[in-house]
This record gives structure tokens, sequence and C-alpha cells, in this order.
């Protein structure tokens, strides 16, 4: 029996710090610990398909392997998804799943108990449910935050560029060839692509 784990934060600039520590507390070997840096609103991810595999991929794990994760949110936060993938991995691969901070969730533990599997399974769809709410609750909130900034005048994106109080002095003496795109960037203190995106601007209002 082999023992992998997996590990996931959802952006490049979260750590996996951790996760991984608590993995190592459990005498994990490096070369069996795989980790995405993805959203878990779906298990289109490529460390995860390494391990459950895919159309063109064999599974890494096999019947009577464990996969490890520290919580069922690091697994997905999508209900529906985290049920089917647990039932593909504990059914169709016939590997265990064992959830750190859960104990409950441990297929190792509960297979061959019928009372435990109820246990595990009635466990499993409260915990993947919440973690789906709070997935479209923190998405509720980043929409009224930015609903609530909007009404009060803030502005997303990039900020206009302004003209420069000369632009219109500058820009028909570089028109009218009697100065370079050169001289007239350095007259109005402009970048190149700043100054050729004001050209293209005034010319369209123009």
């Amino acid at each position: 029996m082999a023992e992998y784990f997996y590990a996931r934060v959802s952006t490049k600039e979260q750590n996996l710090d951790r996760q991984f520590e608590e993995f190592m507390r459990l005498g994990a070997d490096k070369k069996y610990i795989f980790y995405d840096k993805q959203s878990g609103k779906d298990f289109d991810r490529k460390a995860y398909n390494l391990l459950v595999g895919t159309d063109e991929s064999a599974p890494l794990l096999r019947e009577g392997d464990l996969l490890t994760i520290y919580s069922i949110d690091r697994l997905g936060r999508n209900y529906t998804q985290i049920q089917e993938q647990w039932k593909f991995i504990t059914q169709v691969l016939k590997a265990n799943i064992r959830v750190i901070d859960m104990p409950l969730l441990n297929t190792a533990v509960t297979k061959d108990n019928l009372d435990g599997r109820f246990v595990s399974d009635l466990v499993l769809q409260i915990i993947s449910y919440v973690a789906e709410k709070e997935r479209e609750n923190i998405k509720a909130r980043q929409r009224q935050g930015i609903d609530i900034a909007k009404k009060q005048g803030k502005r997303f994106g990039r900020p206009s560029i302004d003209y420069p109080p000369n632009w219109s002095d500058v820009y028909d003496k570089w028109k009218n060839k009697q100065i370079t795109a050169v001289k007239a960037m350095e007259m109005l203190d402009l970048k190149c692509n700043t100054f050729y995106n004001l050209v293209k601007k005034y010319e369209k209002n123009t």
C-alpha cells in the first residue's frame, strides 16, 4: 500500500506550509506529496489528475492505496463534484481517503464497518455542502463589495490617462513632421506606449 498526500491552495500567492507540515508530521515521503495552486471550483487540476488519472493517463492511486488531505475543502469546494470524486476514488479506484482535520472521514477505518460508513458518508455530505456554501458566500460578499464601491464612485481597472497640458501643440508639430515622435514623447514626458495610446484616442475623438 502506498500513501499519497494532496495539498491545494487557491492562488499562486498563497503558501502550502501548513498542509506540508501536517503531512511531514505524519511521516510523508516528499515524493508522494502532490499539490496544486488552483481554485477548488472544479477538479481539472494537473497534480490531482496525476493521482486519479484522466482519459489519456492511468491513475497513480491503486487499490488499497491511501490518499491523505488536510481538510475536505482542499479536495474541492463544489458539493456535487466532491461527492462524485469521493465515490470514484473509493469505489472505482478502490483506494482510501483520510481527512486529517476530520478523523471520521477515513475510509481505511470505516470501509468494513456499516455504521462507520454511514457516519462517514453523512459527515462528508455536510462538510462538502458547507465548503460549497462558503465559496458561494465569498463570491457574494465580493460582488456586494464591488457594488458598494461603484456606488461610492470608486473605479476598477487601470486609471485613465489624461492628456498633458501641451498635448495639442506638441501633437500638431509631430503630425506636421516638425518634430519626431521621440522628441514629442520627450516634450510630453510620456512613454512610447502611452504616447501612441493617447494618439489613437485623440484621433478617434477628433
